[in-house]
């Protein structure tokens, strides 16, 4: 039996009341938070291009933060680059890239275009996730480090998972969709820090939704569409660089979405910065919340060589380049005490004082002396000053990487109100974090719906 079939059957037996109340409450918390995400990303440049190419003019689903309809698949492809356009969106440190924001909106895509009630998209984020991550046990990290974009690439499956149980399809169905979903996994790291990392998200939404579709309208597909010799794990990671037993071994025992459970951002950036600026913020905190910049003649960072691979960019050349810069990120966070939205928009990335600190940031790989070898997440940021003074700290691994260190559910609810006020009338925000916060007792979603819409095109 292909591996296909093997998860296919798993997905299907997977029911709501398969569920511990844990599980329920992780992923009503990760609908929340795409869901911002996806409204404060919905008039960024990424999402505004392509809606205006795709030109949506009518159909059941709803384009965020907008009063455009649009088609299932359009629909999750807008709202889907959308939810990670500011890259403020959850992930998982298994699947090695961002899980909920390739799943939550082609699974509302599928509500409104199919009908389904808050319960059904609760188990299908557990059901998608459960399948994105446990692919990244029986992948990573050689194919997070090959170069592909596991949001994309694994982000597919996670997506198909998720959709094949909210649509209820056959075990025969699934399997299917899955094999497609093996042809249409894409996605590169090359093009980290452009319009067209949020469009991997996207173009993974719309994919995964099309093929449960294609699926369950009679398609097939090889059922060993994994394995064969010119299968994905052959071509995607190659011989000897993949473990297939791992994926199924302990299958929801716990469930993923569990343990190690999804890592939340404090921080509009890439997550291989937040470390080093949780150390950088323990460093400001003794400083009076900043540091004027014309006191210090050097920054050391040291980070894991992994994230440091696609984050040693010290002069950005955009705002998007800046999210993944290590040395912008912590150059701002030293001067602002602080990482926001707005250090990000318009001409911040240009900003001479930042970028004249950034300079004197050097970036390195964290050394065996620092921290563990398996260590993977933490940093050490050490702050030399022009009187001979040193200030330094490190941090194991940032807050909200996973479960077992999560953000206060109060600062991610205020992330949630911010992201969506961003265009959203004020009026909307608390009636829609209510229908969110009681997500699974939803039997009609057509109040919820109308909540995400803006006048705002």
């Amino acid at each position: 039996m292909g591996l296909a079939r093997e998860l296919a059957r798993r997905i299907v037996a997977l029911g709501y009341r398969d569920l511990p109340p844990h599980a329920i409450d992780q992923s009503r918390l990760a609908v929340m938070d795409t869901v911002g995400c996806m409204l404060a990303g919905a008039h960024e440049d990424t999402t505004k291009i392509l809606r205006a190419t795709l030109a949506p003019g009518g159909g059941p689903c709803v384009i965020a933060g907008t009063g455009v309809r649009a088609s299932a698949l359009d629909a999750a492809l807008i709202n889907g680059t959308a939810a990670h356009a500011l890259d403020f969106d959850n992930g998982s440190n298994t699947m090695g890239g961002h899980a909920s924001a390739t799943m939550v909106p082609a699974l509302l895509a599928a509500a409104q275009a199919f009908g389904g009630n808050g319960e059904d998209i609760v188990l299908g984020h557990t059901a998608g996730f459960e399948v994105g991550t446990r692919l990244g046990l029986g992948v990573n990290f050689h194919h997070y480090e090959k170069g592909w974009h596991p949001s994309s690439t694994l982000g597919t499956f996670a997506v198909i998972g998720a959709c094949a149980s909210f649509l209820k399809l056959s075990v025969d169905q699934t399997e299917v969709a899955l094999g497609i979903g093996a042809s249409l996994a894409s996605g590169i790291k090359a093009n980290f820090g452009t319009m067209v990392k949020p469009l991997h998200v996207g173009h993974c939404a719309r994919n995964g939704l099309m093929a449960v579709l294609l699926a369950r309208g009679g398609y097939d597909a090889s059922a060993l569409a994994f394995e064969h010799k010119q299968g994905f794990f052959e071509v995607y990671n190659g011989a000897g660089n993949y473990d297939a037993g791992r994926i199924l071994n302990g299958w929801a025992n716990p469930l993923q979405i569990t343990s190690p459970g999804a890592g939340y951002k404090q921080y509009p950036c890439c997550a291989a910065t937040h470390a080093a600026l949780d150390a950088t913020f323990k460093i400001t905190a003794r400083h009076g919340g900043k540091l004027d910049p014309s006191r210090i003649r050097k920054i050391e960072t040291w980070t894991p060589a992994r994230r440091l691979a696609h984050t040693n960019r010290p002069q950005p050349k955009g705002n998007l380049e800046a999210k993944f810069s290590v040395q912008y990120c912590v150059a701002r966070a030293l001067i602002a005490g602080e990482i926001v939205l707005a250090h990000f928009e318009g001409d911040a990335w240009r900003d001479p004082t930042v970028r004249a600190l950034a300079q004197r940031v050097q970036s390195g790989i964290h050394r065996p002396c620092q921290f563990a070898a398996d260590n993977h997440f933490g940093a050490e940021v050490r702050v030399s000053f022009n009187d001979g003074r040193v200030d330094s700290d490190r941090v194991d691994v940032q807050l909200g990487r996973s479960a077992d260190n999560p953000i206060p559910a109060p600062l991610l609810r205020a992330k949630f109100e911010n992201c969506a006020a961003r265009v959203l009338p004020r009026a909307k925000l608390a009636p829609l974090a209510a229908q969110l916060g009681k997500l699974e007792h939803l039997e009609r979603l057509d109040g919820f719906f109308d909540l995400l819409t803006s006048l705002a095109a």
